[in-house]
Formats: C-alpha cells, sequence, structure tokens
C-alpha cells in the first residue's frame, strides 16, 4: 500500500505505463518543462525525453489529429486537454474520425488512445473553464469514457484505459486532485466498465460518479444520523456503463436518486434516470430524481459557484423530500 495524492496516482500510472510500453507518449500543451496544467506530467520529460514528453502549439484541434493519426499507425498516445472546455474544438477529430474509424475501416484498424482533461468546478475559474461536458462524449458512439473519483481508480483506471484498443476519453476532477488515499499498486483490476458500490442502505440508493462520490458518501453519513440507510454507486464508467450493478440495487431498494455535476437538461442524469425508468419501473416506489447542476453559465464567484451545483447539503434535503 502506498499513500499518495489523485495528482501522483496519475502520474504514476503514466510512468508505469511508458516504462513498460514504449508506444506510449504524452503530447499537449505545456505537458513537458512546465509539467501540465495541473502538474500531473511533472517530471516526465526528464525520464522519458522530449521525443515522448511533446510540447504542443496552442492548437487542440491539432493536438487530437496528431494523437488520431499516431494511434491509427501503431503508436499510443495520452494527449491532454487543459480544460474539458475546450473539447468542442476537437469535435471533429474526436467524434467524427477517432470514434468512428474502427467502424468506416470495417474493423482492419482503430485509434488505440487516451485523451486527458480535466472539468468540475470548485476553483473560480468563470463559466468557460468549469464545465462538465461528459454527456458531450456519452452522446458519442465509439468513445469510452472514464471518470474515477478515488485515487486508487486514477491509477488503474488509467492503466487499464491504456491498453484499450479504442479512444478514451478520460476526465479528472480539478478539485480531486490533491485527495490523499492508500492505493495498493498490484491490486487485481477489477473488470474494465464495472462500477462499484461505495456503501450498502435500504431505503434510497444514490448514483454518482467523480467528485459527486464523495459528496453521495457525505450526505449518507449525514442520513444516517436521522435512520436513513443509503446505498452509493460509484459509476466510475459512463461508456461502458455497467448498468447491471444500478439495476441490481434499484430494484432491491426502490428509491433512487441520480446525481451528476452535469447540467440537468439533457445530461447525464437525464439518461441514467430514463434508463432507471424504462428497465426497473415494476420496483420502482417513486420516481427517479435527477439531482444536477443548474442550466446556466458557472460564475467566477465562488458563493454563486458553489450553489450552482449539487452538494451534500442539497443531496440530503432532496432524498429526506423523497422519502417523505
Amino acid at each position: 500500500m502506498v499513500q499518495m495524492t489523485y495528482r501522483e496516482a496519475l502520474r504514476q500510472a503514466l510512468f508505469d505505463a511508458m516504462t513498460e510500453d514504449d508506444t506510449i507518449f504524452i503530447l499537449g500543451e505545456e505537458v513537458g518543462r512546465y509539467g501540465g496544467a495541473y502538474g500531473v506530467t511533472k517530471g516526465l520529460i526528464d525520464d522519458f525525453g522530449e521525443d515522448r514528453v511533446l510540447d504542443t502549439p496552442i492548437s487542440e484541434a491539432a493536438i487530437i489529429g496528431a494523437a488520431v493519426g499516431a494511434a491509427m499507425s501503431g503508436m499510443r498516445p495520452v494527449a491532454e486537454l487543459m480544460y474539458v472546455d475546450f473539447i468542442g474544438m476537437t469535435m471533429d477529430q474526436l467524434g467524427n474520425q477517432a470514434a468512428k474509424i474502427r467502424y468506416m475501416f470495417g474493423g482492419q484498424t482503430g485509434v488505440p488512445m487516451v485523451l486527458r482533461t480535466q472539468g468540475g468546478t470548485g476553483r473560480s475559474a468563470g463559466a468557460q473553464h468549469s464545465q462538465s461536458l461528459e454527456a458531450y462524449i456519452m452522446h458519442t458512439p465509439g468513445l469510452r469514457l472514464v471518470m474515477p473519483a478515488t485515487v486508487a481508480d486514477a491509477y488503474h483506471l488509467l492503466r487499464q484505459s491504456l491498453r484499450q484498443p479504442d479512444p478514451v476519453v478520460f476526465i479528472e476532477h480539478k478539485g480531486l486532485y490533491t485527495l490523499k488515499e492508500e492505493v495498493d499498486l498490484d491490486a487485481d483490476e477489477v473488470p474494465w466498465g464495472q462500477a462499484v458500490v461505495r456503501r450498502q442502505g435500504e431505503h434510497v440508493v444514490l448514483v454518482a460518479y467523480s467528485r459527486q462520490v464523495h459528496h453521495a458518501m457525505a450526505a449518507a453519513d449525514t442520513l444516517m444520523e436521522s435512520g436513513v440507510k443509503a446505498t452509493v454507486i460509484d459509476v466510475r464508467s459512463l461508456n461502458p456503463l455497467d448498468f447491471k450493478t444500478i439495476q441490481t440495487e434499484v430494484e432491491r431498494v426502490g428509491r433512487v436518486a441520480v446525481i451528476s455535476e452535469g447540467v440537468m437538461t439533457a445530461g447525464v442524469g437525464a439518461e441514467l434516470a430514463a434508463r432507471i425508468s424504462e428497465e426497473c419501473f415494476d420496483y420502482l416506489h417513486d420516481p427517479v430524481i435527477r439531482i444536477a447542476g443548474e442550466d446556466i453559465p458557472i460564475s467566477v464567484s465562488a458563493a454563486l459557484e458553489a450553489g450552482s451545483v449539487p452538494e451534500p447539503g442539497m443531496i440530503v434535503d432532496t432524498v429526506r423530500r423523497l422519502l417523505e
């Protein structure tokens, strides 16, 4: 067991993978000498050199375009976008090319690349640097989508992502980089795309991912004080989606709230809620509740920013209303 931060776990995953596989290389803005916007790639250029840790021009389209071409040519690029907010500038390369190459070429070639990026709120970065755009990715067939909530998952899921035959978008919540936990680097890896039940109870199921898993766990602690026992599911991967774990717990309990930092309208929460309603309808005691971000641009004001996305108190209040 090694104690490390979320940031250090990501760096260790990259170091270990690059040591084992010399086809893996990193490219992005300021990923080399500067060490990345959040310090994840710090020092890797000293270990692997400028040929494998490439500082690129400020062009998101060029970064992803180069990664797609390299992946099709036998390499395993790890492309970093400084913020998920910039992903719209890459959607031709990512959505029209990387996601569709295997289909368009009849399975003869794929795009084994990882796009690392950062999303979410918590740093007063303003409306253009604080969004949760995972629904963009989840909506696009051909793209895998991973959003780890724990330090252990940051390490193991990135290692797994770097072995996939198709493009993986790996979104790290910017509010988790300093999270510190003990990690077993040699632990057996869970099956790709498998969710995990972080806590089990019999009154309500809370389905969450990324930083909202921690908010759900904190809410569950508060609810326990009044005798309400909540199950907390960490989805971990939105594509592939382990719906079987969600279905099993929802059918056992009968009440569920889906929690997402993304906006309410047409978001991940809406998709999960719709599917639960369709496939678990006969077991539900009440309608599925969505707890999600406001349909507004994120304010640079710390107070307004915090109030625009779910937090433990909001989850507690919503669950209590659901159980009334």
